[in-house]
């Protein structure tokens, strides 16, 4: 009470000695500005936004419907393929893709691959590590260099205003890397590292078991390279391995966001004299199945149950089938189950994580090559609830390859899930430029996306059907890691599909 009379006081001595507070003089000058604005003097209508600016040159507006540039390629003399699609925006990436990875190792060489990748954008011929870290800084680059089974990928993704720069420290670092033994000495001492750490990540060291117990052969060679391995490796092992493989006829640059004569140009003046090899085929992989069994001190086990995805990518609409059938059976993590209140709509959502709840993961997944490939279930649960989420696996699986199990909302549903997703991941330069590397490396050539958007829309249940069928009717590779005990035995799994 006493504080509102103080304030009644003040504002009649304010009226009586002619003094405007400072709030009802702005609200007197906003009254001022707002009856001028209802009529605009000459200065202002010269200036309406309804014209462009005098001396303003604008660019012309895009269309409203803007069609995806065409993938351009042209053959070097030396043999390197260079494939562009330019598109609008600020930004692009330029990326090496190679035809190598830890296939074509053997003996000494196990494990190479996996040290180019710790070895890409260090010391050149012509910089220092530190001088070529300092040059990315200065443009806002991000490079990355990751190796696999069959191809071998360097990127380079900054503003188009620096393309010129990128081009020509990407190519540097690929032509002319120095291997210095003191810097293999000190990656090899952090690839040790991982290796050790490795078994402390079950759903990578299962996905790297599935390849050294599903297959024999160059597929079966290890990714992640053992430690007795990695005690072989030296610069010059490193060296000849890079001066084999990455040869002229086994390397593909493409870029996302590029105009294709300017790249030409310049891979033209800098990569023409890139060595070139002799013809190498792949060594043959076969699809054997089997069961390995990893005992780590951990409350719950995890589980890898797979199976043969015949012809890989090579075989298009298979590839595509498989493709769909991923996304119909989907699955996660328990945490993010709910049903389809969450659009959580797939089979092992609806069918799996919402109905056992000693279930912390349940997930369809793929690992596809060339040539073959593997499809199957991840789980992850309590050591006393493994045996019966081996058996859901194992019906899942089946219920898919059975005819009438698949409703056609269902199939739907996950071919429109995963055309939307190609196309939202197709909205990325870095995905365009590895779409069309991978492309040339694996059909020689880049299809188009509605080619495939095309198989897509013509999958029909049958479909679903008989490719899950002569899936399953491989051999099943189960790779389990933790407390392995009650993982039901690998023979029982197998009767279970035969």
């Amino acid at each position: 009470m006493l504080s509102g009379m103080l304030r009644s006081s003040t504002r009649v001595l304010r009226k009586l000695c002619g003094l405007e507070p400072a709030a009802a003089a702005a609200a007197r000058r906003l009254s001022a500005a707002e009856a001028s604005a209802t009529s605009p003097s000459a200065s202002a209508r010269d200036n309406s936004l309804l014209r462009p600016l005098p001396g303003l040159d604008l660019p012309p507006p895009l269309p409203d419907n803007l069609g995806r540039s065409p993938t351009r390629i042209t053959t070097l003399p030396c043999g390197i393929r260079v494939a562009t699609e330019d598109v609008p925006g600020p930004s692009a990436c330029i990326g090496f893709f190679i035809n190598s990875g830890s296939i074509y190792e053997s003996g000494e060489t196990i494990g190479v691959s996996y040290m180019l990748e710790k070895m890409a954008f260090k010391d050149t011929k012509h910089r220092r590590h530190r001088n070529l870290v300092h040059e990315l800084e200065l443009a806002g680059g991000n490079v990355g260099a990751s190796c696999a089974r069959e191809q071998m990928v360097y990127s380079y993704d900054t503003l188009k205003g620096y393309m010129p720069e990128a081009i020509e420290i990407l190519i540097d670092c690929m032509r002319n890397p120095l291997f210095l033994q003191e810097e293999v000495e000190r990656q090899l001492v952090l690839a040790r590292e991982e290796v050790q750490n490795l078994q402390k990540n079950p759903e990578r060291f299962l996905h790297e078991q599935l390849n050294l117990v599903g297959f024999s052969g160059a597929i079966a060679n290890p990714l992640i390279p053992p430690e007795d391995a990695l005690a072989r490796i030296n610069g010059k092992t490193i060296q000849k391995f890079y001066h084999e493989n990455y040869t002229a006829d086994r390397v593909v640059l493409a870029a996302s966001g590029v105009d294709h004569e300017r790249l030409l140009n310049y891979s033209e003046f800098l990569l023409h004299d890139w060595h070139t090899g002799s013809p190498v085929e792949k060594t043959k992989s076969t699809y054997v199945g089997g069961d390995s069994r990893h005992r780590a001190d951990s409350d719950t086990t995890h589980v890898a149950l797979a199976f043969e995805v015949p012809g890989g990518w090579l075989q298009e609409r298979d590839a595509t089938i498989m493709t769909v059938i991923q996304t119909l059976m989907g699955g996660g993590g328990s945490f993010s189950s709910g049903g389809p209140g969450k659009g959580m709509h797939s089979r092992l959502y609806l069918r799996v994580l919402n109905k056992y709840h000693a279930v912390q993961s349940f997930s369809a997944f793929s690992n596809v090559y060339d040539n073959t490939g593997l499809f199957g279930i991840y789980m992850t649960t309590s050591s006393d609830f493994v045996a019966k989420a081996v058996d859901v696996a194992t019906s899942e699986l089946i219920a898919v390859a059975t005819p009438g199990e698949v409703t056609e909302v269902e199939l739907q549903r996950a071919k429109n899930s995963t055309i939307s997703s190609v196309l939202m991941n197709l909205e990325s330069r870095v995905i365009v430029a590895e779409d069309i590397g991978r492309q040339l490396l694996t059909y020689g050539c880049r299809k188009p996306i509605d080619y495939f958007l095309q198989c897509m829309e013509e999958i029909t249940l049958n479909d679903i059907t008989t490719f899950a069928r002569k899936m399953l009717s491989s051999q099943p590779t189960m790779v389990s890691w933790g407390d392995v005990g009650k993982v039901p035995p690998y023979e029982f799994v197998c009767k279970r599909f035969h």
